[in-house]
C-alpha cells in the first residue's frame, strides 16, 4: 500500500499552467493521473464538492478568455455557488487550473511552493 493517497490533475491538457504543473510533478517523480476537462468534465457532485472545499470564487477563472468572452449579463448572473457551479458545468474552460487533488488536499491553481508543501 502508497504511503501517501495518489494526486489527481485535473485541467485542460493544451493549457500552459496545466502543462508547466505536469512537468513539475514529472521532474519531481511524483506519480499522478491527468482529467482532462474537454474528454471528462466535471460533475455537478465535484463542482459542488470543490466549491465547498476552497471557495466558488476561487473555482471561478475570471481572468480568463472563456470568462472575458462572456456576455456582461452572463457574468453578472454569477453571483453564489449555485450560479457559478451553472456557469461552470455549461463553460468547463472557465474554472481555474489547474485542479490538484491528493486525499484531503485540494489546490486550485498551481503554485509550485504550495504544491511542494502538499506532497509532504
Amino acid at each position: 500500500m502508497s504511503p501517501h493517497p495518489p494526486v489527481v490533475v485535473h485541467g485542460i491538457a493544451r493549457c500552459d499552467t496545466v502543462r508547466r504543473a505536469l512537468q513539475w510533478l514529472e521532474s519531481r517523480d511524483v506519480p499522478f493521473s491527468f482529467v482532462d476537462f474537454k474528454t471528462r468534465p466535471p460533475t455537478r457532485a465535484q463542482l459542488e464538492h470543490w466549491a465547498q472545499r476552497t471557495g466558488w470564487d476561487v473555482l471561478l477563472n475570471r481572468r480568463g478568455t472563456t470568462w472575458r468572452r462572456l456576455d456582461a449579463a452572463v457574468q453578472a448572473g454569477v453571483t453564489d455557488a449555485q450560479s457559478a457551479i451553472d456557469l461552470l458545468l455549461q463553460y468547463p474552460s472557465a474554472i481555474k487550473r489547474p485542479v490538484f487533488e491528493r486525499g484531503d488536499v485540494l489546490l486550485v491553481g498551481f503554485d509550485p511552493q504550495v504544491w511542494a508543501d502538499a506532497l509532504r
